[in-house]
């Protein structure tokens, strides 16, 4: 929709400073114009990296008869984290190490594809649920894990074969959204969500999925989302006595602005998803503080949508106001 609101087209290039899971990139990729994706986690930059790839849908069939074949040899489960092994029945996940040692021996051109087919299906079938920045364990029934990995792929290969890609050019990289390593006026539009205030992902729910899926990677814990060092930050909104981590969100989001600022060029369009931060005390009504922001640095705010409310409450039962999630429009001069 943000697409055709701000009249894209083949040619154009559009920047996404927090990929998350792709969205942006790959509804560029269906119209047909380039895009680059930018975000501070290996395990967004890997999953995004895959559903952006190009792939042949026979290509895939084959390779996951012939992966599906293999007889099947229990491996070890020496050391493993001990989270890990807690998240799983050892049934389990002597079938994910399985097949995670098979995938890794696969082509380049496929070997991303199963391995997020693998991780979503782990994870379905894991003990583990994210609440808030801490994964709980919590034993429960789980799918028979080899039949519910086929259906995965088989969904995943019918999703390839339904999905009709462009031609057009994808650039996907690590990186920090406050330091963006691209040059000035690059692009015309940015379209984008950073995380929410107050609902920000740690990188410590991961961790399964990094000690299964992507060991070895270095995860730049300063650098996983906005506000995580509250400390001798400089408070852009001082009169507002906001809580300490809505202070440190609003001094990195000033700076990631900055950013876009310089990288867009004049004229273009930023589209940016926000949503209030809900305290025990207050809602920060993060839409109208960002295009606050925004001005600050030089953009024209052009209109804020409200697109979502809901009642926002403490101790579950005190109304203390109403929580948006809104879009920020905004234009380069």
């Amino acid at each position: 929709m943000m697409l055709k609101e701000f009249n894209l087209g083949r040619g154009s290039w559009v920047l996404d400073p927090f990929l998350g899971s792709g969205t942006t990139t790959l509804a560029c990729m269906e119209v047909g114009v380039n895009s680059c994706g930018v975000d501070s986690s290996p395990l967004a930059v890997f999953v995004s990296q895959t559903k952006t790839t190009r792939y042949d849908a026979d290509l895939l069939e084959k390779v996951a008869d012939s992966l599906f074949s293999i007889p099947y040899s229990k491996p070890s489960l020496d050391g493993l984290d001990p989270l890990v092994k807690k998240a799983f029945s050892r049934p389990v996940l002597e079938d994910v190490i399985f097949f995670r040692d098979r995938i890794a021996e696969l082509e380049d051109n496929v070997k991303g594809f199963f391995m997020l087919a693998l991780m979503r299906s782990a994870m379905k079938a894991s003990y583990a649920y994210k609440d808030g920045g801490v994964i709980k364990i919590v034993k429960k029934p789980t799918p028979p894990f080899r039949k519910f990995f086929k259906r995965i792929v088989k969904k995943m290969i019918k999703d390839v074969r339904s999905i009709k890609l462009e031609d057009c050019e994808v650039k996907i990289m690590l990186g920090d959204a406050r330091m963006l390593q691209l040059p000035d006026e690059t692009f015309d539009a940015i379209i984008t969500s950073p995380p929410y205030l107050n609902k920000i992902e740690y990188t410590t729910v991961y961790r399964i999925e990094y000690e299964l899926f992507l060991p070895g990677v270095k995860v730049d814990a300063v650098r996983s989302y906005l506000g995580l060092n509250p400390k001798n930050v400089e408070d852009p909104f001082p009169e507002m006595d906001l809580p300490i981590i809505a202070k440190a969100y609003f001094s990195d989001m000033k700076k990631a602005l900055s950013e876009m600022f310089r990288v867009l060029k004049p004229k273009g369009k930023v589209a940016l998803v926000v949503a209030g931060g809900v305290f025990p005390d207050r809602v920060v009504e993060s839409d109208i503080l960002i295009a606050r922001l925004a001005e600050s640095v030089g953009f024209n705010v052009e209109k804020i949508r409200i697109v979502n409310r809901r009642v926002a409450t403490t101790r579950r039962v005190i109304k203390i106001g109403e929580a948006k999630e809104s879009i920020v429009y905004m234009e380069k001069p």
